[in-house]
């Protein structure tokens, strides 16, 4: 390409003291413990064994991509599905930086967003213990400094995670991650933990003060997959109420959870009137595919028209004006440009986890149907402006 694509959905694999080597001593045993039975490595949150990574050294490791077939649809007949499972030895450049910036530039990638693995499961399990919460975030954001950086040779830009759930913490977090150059944070898509085990929409007003400096300073906010906490629901249905990992989980469960974390998260951003009260907040749905968006807009307009005193525009709109999404390629991307725009769509790899693809830029082979001023604007010019970032000229 005679341009530099941008990956806005890129991972690394955390080493096991990710979550411990920065955090505050008083919350040794209420944070992420690292035990080992025999040959084994568990980890523990909150003094339960957790499950949302089965193997936490992650090595052996699966092949980036290996799981793309199952994922789209695409498995030869008669072929078991379990049998593209592949795994190898753990790469020097899912840890280290320098190697990582260097397998950037063999890639054709100008520049990516990287995003944790093991850390989208962490706050789930503390969210009974918000002191724990926000001190082991805290803890792993220091960490991601050090290890990857936020802007690590204008290549890696690591996005660090934030909680919520304390909100005068989580303005002191924010207030720290801009003062160190954080370009973009993650917040995770789903209730925020509360006082008494209870939870509040992120639309409440008592964290107006978190979106009214990430506004004003023109840092987005990516909302990506992780364990948001529906398995709890289906327990109802028979299910563990629990996230067991991948391999695991049930057909039901995933059938019933699919896609609801981040349909609700952005039902309650725009209900709740935080973009009208924040209209300079930028959000990005990250790996969580687009199919949902059509739906959330259906059942936003149908509110809209019965309840017009609730909405200041068109709910299509304020999406429009305010969320970008990385879609998975096995939907409809043309469809998914005539509903938010063509520049609002974001090319996310999900290297080197595999259910993304082999290799970053097979993302654009799914895109022929556009044209090659659409290719760019996905594939890089989109990413730009979800960052705030200038275009060059030509």
């Amino acid at each position: 390409m005679e341009y530099g694509p941008i990956d806005a959905d890129n991972h690394y694999y955390e080493p096991l003291d990710a979550f411990t080597r920065h955090l505050d001593k008083k919350f040794t045993e209420r944070g992420v413990q690292v035990v080992q039975t025999g040959k084994r490595v568990k980890l523990l949150m909150g003094g339960k064994v957790n499950r949302f990574i089965p193997n936490p050294t992650f090595d052996p490791i699966v092949v980036p991509g290996c799981l793309d077939p199952l994922f789209r649809g695409q498995i030869p007949e008669g072929v078991d599905p379990r049998s593209l499972m592949k795994v190898e030895p753990l790469r020097p450049e899912y840890r280290d930086r320098d190697r990582r910036a260097d397998l950037l530039a063999e890639q054709d990638l100008e520049a990516a967003l990287l995003f944790p693995t093991l850390g989208c499961g962490v706050e789930e399990a503390l969210k009974d213990d918000i002191g724990a919460t926000m001190a082991s975030l805290t803890a792993f954001n220091r960490w991601l400094e050090e290890d990857w950086g936020f802007h690590y040779r204008d290549r890696l830009i690591g996005v660090p995670m934030l909680s919520l759930a304390d909100p005068a913490a989580a303005v002191a977090e924010v207030d720290r991650l801009l003062g160190r150059g954080a370009r973009i944070v993650h917040v995770r898509p789903a209730p925020v933990p509360a006082e008494n085990g209870t939870s509040r929409s992120l639309g409440d007003k008592r964290y107006d003060p978190v979106w009214a400096r990430l506004a004003e300073a023109s840092v987005p906010v990516a909302f990506h997959l992780g364990d948001s906490g529906y398995e709890a629901s289906t327990t109802a249905w028979g299910g563990t109420g629990r996230f067991e990992g991948y391999g695991q989980i049930s057909v039901l469960t995933r059938v019933l959870v699919d896609d609801r974390a981040i349909h609700d998260t952005l039902a309650a951003l725009v209900v709740d009137g935080v973009f009208t009260r924040h209209p300079a907040l930028r959000v990005a749905s990250i790996e969580n595919g687009s199919d949902w968006i059509r739906v959330l807009v259906k059942r936003l307009r149908k509110q809209a028209n019965q309840r017009p005193w609730a909405f200041t525009e068109d709910p299509l709109d304020t999406l429009r004006n305010h969320l970008w999404v990385t879609p998975y390629l096995e939907e409809d991307l043309g469809a998914l440009a005539e509903l938010i725009g063509v520049e609002r769509i974001l090319f996310g790899s999900d290297w080197p986890h595999g259910e993304g693809v082999a290799a970053p830029l097979d993302f654009v082979k799914e895109l022929g149907a556009f044209s090659d001023a659409d290719v760019r604007r996905i594939m890089r010019d989109n990413c730009l402006d979800l960052l705030g970032a200038a275009r060059p000229a030509n």
